[in-house]
């Protein structure tokens, strides 16, 4: 039977209509998820084109598009109806009794360029559709295999189109508007290339499973070697300006000395930031209080600030160039004086050497000792109108100190003293001095068990003073005083060494 319309182009003559339905060529499936074409079976372009209610139209390889919100028929809708759906209804037509557009083969701009709808005469179509009635396994045998190709042309887009992700990804504050069959966050940016470390944040976090419309942002870290209010430190931010790295460091900026300017962008390789905070500083200087807000990076500048000026040896409580702390006070000192030069004497030393021809107990002054003399300077100031302790600058000596010389007696004693021997000398002890050996008068100038004065002690030999000597040393002296003077020396006690 002879055939004018697209599905005998398509699918070939077919010679007997009552005979066995011919099997569908081999299909081949191109590039497009849209074009199909037999690989075996040429085709005719359409002599003219007229937009078809089920594909609208066609694209620029010549394939069948949808009209505006139609979608494809699932498999379901082809095995319940065996024809074409969509969101439209059944849009089947027979072939005898509309033309559909046939898919041009993949590199045939020609073809795609003529394709046409062909004219059909109605009369024939009438003739025709006759037939197929009296034989419906004919045409359900035909329109089996278009079903088929439809079915899975129509679950490979949809499974091509879920796959398809529509996501923003944002790499440091550069968008950009991507496709991708990525799974996750991770995959995504191995994709695209981009590299993260530990420092820099990934937002969602790389594990997270991405979706259609999806909006990943990456944001690199950043080391600042930062100084504020004098404590030196290095952090790091994903901030891309010095502002926006104050503001993610909480740092507050109003009123702070910035080293470099707040709308500074920072490099990947960082920068370095001094940042200086106001603080409240109070200042005490001649008797007056002055609290000021400053951002000075020194005690000085802050004293400055405040309108006080440091003259001569004026300084400050704490050091100068130390750092302003918030609600610190510092006081200004006022300081005036000057250099004293003052003479001292430097004491002698006294050497003793030990000497046989003396007694024991007798010291003798071979050499008299002299005091040196020295000049010392000291540095005499006020503070604020105080005097304060002179402070030694420095030392001259004038004259050397002279040794004093003693000679210590090792002689011993003699056991006694002819002509004083036989006395009661302890009786006199007893009322001399109550028999003690250290016993000194009110006045200070008599000592010992028998009461010497210091120059009979050191005309009779003896050294020092003669309480401090031992009581056999004193009975010495007291014998030969009294071969020399009688008992005299003791007017009111001397009586008592005859009883």
């Amino acid at each position: 039977m002879e055939s004018d319309d697209r599905s005998a182009r398509f699918w070939g003559p077919d010679p007997d209509p009552s005979g066995p339905l011919r099997p569908l060529e081999r299909v081949g499936v191109s590039n497009s998820q849209f074009e199909t074409y037999g690989t075996n079976q040429p085709y005719e372009p359409f002599e003219a084109y007229e937009p078809s209610p089920v594909y609208g139209g066609f694209d620029m390889h010549g394939a069948p598009t949808l009209p505006h919100g139609a979608t494809y028929a699932t498999t379901a809708t082809y095995a319940a109806y065996g024809t074409y759906g969509s969101t439209y209804g059944d849009t089947y037509r027979p072939a005898y009794e509309t033309a559909e557009p046939v898919l041009p083969r993949q590199g045939a701009p020609e073809a795609a360029a003529a394709v046409a709808r062909p004219r059909v005469d109605r009369r024939a179509a009438r003739r025709r559709r006759g037939r197929y009635a009296e034989r419906p396994d004919v045409s359900v045998r035909r329109l089996l295999p278009r079903a088929l190709v439809v079915a899975f042309l129509a679950g490979g887009t949809s499974a091509f189109v879920a796959e398809d992700k529509a996501v923003e990804l944002n790499v440091d504050g550069e968008p950009r508007r991507l496709h991708t069959f990525a799974d996750d966050v991770g995959e995504l940016l191995a994709e695209e290339g981009v590299e993260v470390g530990t420092r820099d944040v990934v937002e969602p976090a790389p594990g997270t499973e991405l979706g259609s419309g999806d909006e990943i942002a990456v944001h690199y870290g950043r080391p600042v070697r930062l100084t504020l209010d004098g404590q030196r430190r290095e952090v790091w931010t994903t901030a891309r300006t010095v502002e926006g790295a104050l503001r993610q460091l909480g740092v507050r900026a109003d009123g702070a000395y910035l080293s470099i300017s707040r709308s500074q962008r920072i490099g990947r390789a960082g920068l370095a930031l001094d940042v200086r905070t106001e603080r409240s500083v109070t200042v005490m200087a001649d008797g007056r209080a002055r609290t000021i807000r400053t951002n000075a990076a020194t005690v000085g500048e802050a004293v400055q600030e405040a309108g006080i000026v440091l003259r001569g040896q004026d300084t400050t409580s704490v050091p100068q160039d130390s750092f302003p702390r918030d609600g610190q006070t510092v006081t200004v000192l006022r300081i005036t004086g000057g250099k004293e030069v003052r003479e001292e004497e430097i004491p002698f030393e006294v050497r003793r050497i030990a000497d046989a021809t003396v007694l024991k107990g007798t010291e003798v002054v071979e050499q008299a000792g002299q005091p040196g003399l020295r000049r010392v300077t000291y540095s005499v100031r006020t503070v604020n109108g105080v005097r304060q302790k002179p402070r030694r600058l420095g030392t001259e000596v004038v004259r050397e100190p002279t040794a004093q010389i003693v000679k210590v007696g090792t002689k011993p004693l003699p056991a006694s003293v002819k002509g004083a021997d036989g006395l009661d000398w302890q009786g006199l002890a007893a009322c001399e001095s109550g028999g003690r050996a250290n016993a000194v008068d009110p006045s200070g100038t008599y000592g010992g068990l028998y009461q010497f004065d210091a120059h009979t002690w050191r005309s009779l030999g003896g050294t020092g003073r003669p309480q401090d000597a031992s009581a056999a040393e004193q009975t010495y002296r007291a014998k030969k005083l009294y071969t020399r003077r009688g008992a005299s020396p003791w007017p009111h006690c001397g009586a008592r060494l005859h009883r």
